[in-house]
């Protein structure tokens, strides 16, 4: 007797997607529509490894190692060497600055650069959050300095890309992290040694912990933010602090929206618990101000200045963005985010390269919009037609019916099988295929092809025919 088969019964891995053909084809879709908008201001293309010596990583200078997926051989030798381990990357902005100054040489500044690949992270799984996802990436590096209006033009490809697949209103949110750390910078804190005779500056890190907490703030709520800047201030700095004499019109800045068309500075004069003449905060409201105006042509919900937008990563010097789907509330958080950094790559070449970019978290807008039931699923099959097989003896036939077609640019399948025609009309039907092509079944007989959505079958010539006859 044998024995009985051993059958494992595969599941899905928590984090990482697939979907089925007609919801791939929406996908592909929307990818090709995303690159026209980033090829259309001119972003040339780049692919970088899968995969980087984590040293390149963890010169970023970010705590990464909850979020960085290590690769190792199953079986590797024993004596093999551990101190050049690779790592999948988690984002596209770390292999960039790898990428520009390996190849700096041969690259044109400033290098306006798109990148639409899979990035894996370590991440909880839930909805919008993925453990391997795509990402659409843009951004412009250039050496030594970077003029401001690349920082309105990353956004407005953000929007018009964004805008290209139809998924409702979308707006930017963007911020200065300048203006946040200005506004720390300018603070006389009391001091705890002397019991508040004198002042003392908070430190940067206490400045850079603090601009952490804020923002967390949609997503914990203000109380629990208010209980965290204060366990900052008592735990990372040696200060005796009356709390809310500075935090709260720290928090009333953080949560300031202005509309396009305002006068930023204005606001900010008015405001007597800002020192507006702090260099770092003047310079942040500028910037913004500039960058404001710069995307005045877009339509009116599509922009707001929201300071609590600082974005978590301390590499991010000034202008930082995130965005809201504003017809999916039951959707918190941001699907494209990004700004500008004073020196990304300089951990791995000894150049001074300014950039600013944006990411579309791909996977993740295209989930959250299926599971809100926002996406039509597309066709099982991009065949624009099918091809019946009339019998075996007709198959060269056929077969030379499909070739001609595509030839002249159709796509086509021909069926597998000579089944029942029935058979063969109902495959296309299932498959989404909108038109069935019929070759003669007899010597003699004309070719015939029928539109599935209509019904109606016509004579037609595989040399001439198209699908608008």
């Amino acid at each position: 007797m044998s024995e009985k088969k051993k059958i494992y019964k595969p599941k899905p891995v928590s984090g990482f997607p697939e979907w089925l053909p007609e919801y791939r084809a929406v996908e592909q879709r929307w990818l090709d529509k995303i690159r026209g908008v980033f090829e259309s201001y001119g972003y040339c293309s780049i692919e970088t490894p899968a995969i980087e010596e984590l040293e390149v990583i963890a010169a970023k200078g970010e705590d990464v190692d909850k979020e960085i997926y290590v690769l190792e051989r199953l079986q590797a030798d024993p004596d093999e060497k551990k101190d050049a381990r690779l790592a999948l990357h988690f984002d596209q902005t770390v292999p960039l600055a790898r990428y520009v100054a390996q190849h700096f040489a041969d690259l044109t500044f400033p290098f306006k650069r798109y990148q639409m690949q899979k990035v894996w992270r370590g991440e909880r799984p839930q909805m919008g959050r993925m453990r391997e996802f795509y990402q659409c990436d843009i951004d412009v590096i250039n050496v030594d300095s970077l003029p401001l209006h690349f920082d309105a033009e990353v956004a407005a490809i953000c929007y018009e890309a964004l805008e290209a697949l139809d998924i409702g209103r979308v707006q930017l949110r963007i911020s200065n992290r300048k203006i946040l750390m200005g506004f720390l910078e300018s603070l006389n804190v009391p001091d705890k040694k002397t019991n508040g005779e004198t002042t003392v500056k908070l430190s940067d890190e206490t400045k850079a912990e603090i601009i952490r907490d804020i923002d967390k703030l949609e997503k914990i709520g203000k109380k629990v933010l208010l209980s965290r800047l204060e366990q900052t201030l008592l735990v990372v700095g040696e200060l005796g602090v009356n709390f809310q004499t500075f935090i709260e019109p720290f928090l009333n800045l953080a949560e300031t929206k202005i509309k396009p068309g305002e006068n930023i500075l204005e606001l900010f004069q008015n405001n007597s618990e800002i020192d507006s003449s702090n260099e770092m905060l003047r310079e942040g409201i500028e910037e913004l101000q500039f960058v404001l105006d710069q995307l005045a042509h877009l339509p009116e919900h599509a922009v707001v200045a929201d300071l609590s937008i600082v974005r978590g990563l301390d590499y991010y010097t000034g202008t930082v963005y995130e965005t809201q789907l504003l017809d999916v509330p039951e959707f918190v958080g941001s699907v494209c985010s990004g700004g500008r950094y004073d020196d990304l790559a300089g951990s791995y070449i000894n150049k001074h390269l300014p950039g600013v970019g944006i990411s579309i978290g791909f996977t993740r807008l295209f989930d959250v919009l299926r599971q809100a039931g926002k996406i039509q699923p597309g066709q099982k099959s991009p065949a624009d037609v099918l091809v019946v097989l009339p019998s075996e003896e007709r198959r060269a036939e056929a077969a030379q019916t499909a070739r001609t077609l595509r030839e002249r640019g159709l796509k086509v399948e021909l069926y597998h099988a000579p089944q029942k025609v029935g058979k063969q009309i109902s495959y296309a039907e299932k498959k989404g295929i909108p038109y069935v092509w019929f070759p003669p079944f007899e010597d003699g007989n004309a070719h015939e092809v029928k539109n599935m959505a209509t019904g109606e079958q016509t004579e037609a010539t595989p040399n001439d025919w198209t699908m608008n006859d």
